[in-house]
């Protein structure tokens, strides 16, 4: 077991956010889907659970096929304690017509949950989205 937390513990759990927008922003799905297990859940209001990495990397690529993904997120709270650890994170993402047509913005709080892999890298567990249309 790790020691419960540290800062650089705390720092990687805000650089895989980081990493995360970056990669989707550059319609990276590879790179996102390699900062999450493989049985990471996705909780949103009013939409059902979507479990799995597989299932999260498809309606990516089929979001990707004719939307533009722009996010920020300040993380407000990053905690670790051993191998798990949260974030909590004032979450924007802006869409927009690949063809440069309509966009919309959604914001809101997130809690990501990470385990760290046997390889010492932490990756997303769960995430549980409060994201609503910006007016």
């Amino acid at each position: 077991m790790h020691p419960r937390s540290s800062a650089n513990d705390e720092q990687a759990l805000r650089d895989v956010v980081a990493t995360w927008h970056r990669a989707t922003a550059a319609g990276d799905v590879d790179a996102v889907l390699a900062l999450m297990t493989d049985d990471a859940v996705f909780l949103g209001a009013g939409r059902p659970p979507m479990v799995g990495r597989e299932a999260f990397g498809a309606a990516l690529r089929a979001l990707l096929a004719t939307q533009r993904i722009a996010s920020t997120g300040d993380v407000r709270e990053a905690v670790v304690d051993g191998d798990l650890g949260y974030c909590w994170t004032h979450l924007t993402v802006e869409t927009s017509q690949a063809d440069g047509g309509g966009r919309s913005v959604r914001s809101g709080h997130t809690l990501s949950v990470f385990r760290r892999g046997a390889d010492g890298r932490w990756r997303l567990a769960r995430d549980a989205n409060l994201l609503t249309p910006k007016s």
